[in-house]
């Protein structure tokens, strides 16, 4: 008796394995741990001005976060990045820091998928603002312990009245570039 029911347990453990493991290749509810610690150094609050622009970027670290894409369902380790885009006079042009996101929302959201160059750089994927305008990809990068790299890779998106309402804002804040260095606060 005793022996059936911890073969039982045993069978329903959650499967752990690392970031850079495929979520589409792991069974269901298993997790993606970040088990080197490659997310760590990130955590913290970044600043970075582009074209007249002051950036700064709320970077924190999730645990064991649910994920339900499709047929796929895991948990994972991840950044989460929240920030806030000012114009040079001090006027906030987009805050996401004190947004609270349901969920499986993408909307403004910006989550790591996995580190790369042994952790020195980590990929991310940013869902874009009002009807996913901006959706793409930004890579972080280590120049050092106080100063990371920001490459921002938006996506074309075709908008017309019935994917966005006439007069959302469309804009996209973020600084669309490359080698853009951000301080650590």
């Amino acid at each position: 008796m005793i022996l059936g029911i911890f073969v039982v347990l045993c069978c329903k453990a959650q499967q752990i394995y690392s970031l850079k493991t495929d979520y589409t290749e792991i069974r269901q509810n298993s997790y993606l741990k970040d088990l080197n610690n490659e997310l760590d150094s990130f955590i913290g609050t970044w600043q970075g001005s582009f074209n007249g622009n002051l950036i700064t970027l709320f970077i924190t670290k999730e645990s064991h976060k649910f994920f339900n894409e499709n047929q796929y369902k895991y948990y994972k380790d991840i950044l989460s990045i929240k920030y806030i885009v000012k114009n040079s006079s001090g006027i906030v042009l987009q805050n996401t820091q004190s947004m609270t996101f349901q969920a499986n929302q993408l909307t403004h959201t910006i989550y790591s998928q996995w580190p790369e160059d042994n952790g020195n750089s980590i990929l991310l994927y940013y869902g874009g603002t009002n009807c996913s305008v901006g959706w793409g990809s930004i890579k972080l990068k280590k120049n050092s312990t106080i100063q990371v790299s920001w490459e921002y890779r938006p996506n074309d998106i075709i908008l017309d009245d019935s994917k966005c309402p006439q007069g959302t804002d469309i804009s996209i804040y973020l600084p669309e570039t490359k080698d853009l260095i951000f301080t650590k606060q």
